[in-house]
């Protein structure tokens, strides 16, 4: 499955973005579909991810409830809901797909978008 994540740009701190990733195959609706980030010089951190053919949707627990994962099945598309941004959200975020397994740790993604950049200014 092929995935193109778009939705970032620039934003000022306490601003909302939402980011859309699209899924090449109609198939994804079974996949577990993921969100993480990386900003420059620290490792990629695990956002959100979701299965909805189970009911299963995890967070990262630093989020403190501001983002958010949801889906479109019929454009094949996945969002992550971003609120209250603040200056230390500023990364590259990645949208990512595995088949089974909700997991926070990004080797164990098989699929990867190209990334968006979020920057947020204080």
């Amino acid at each position: 499955v092929q995935l193109q994540a778009s939705g970032g740009g620039l934003v000022q701190a306490g601003g909302s973005l939402r980011l859309s990733c699209v899924a090449s195959e109609r198939t994804f609706v079974n996949y577990v579909m993921g969100w993480f980030r990386q900003a420059p010089g620290k490792e990629r951190e695990f956002l959100a991810a979701a299965r909805w053919s189970v009911g299963g949707t995890r967070y990262a627990d630093s989020l403190k409830g501001r983002f958010a994962i949801s889906r479109d099945n019929a454009k094949n598309t996945v969002y992550l809901q971003m609120d209250d941004l603040k200056p230390e959200d500023t990364a590259i975020y990645y949208c990512a797909a595995r088949k089974v397994g909700i997991t926070t740790n990004s080797d164990d993604y098989d699929y990867w978008g190209q990334g968006t950049e979020v920057t947020v200014s204080s």
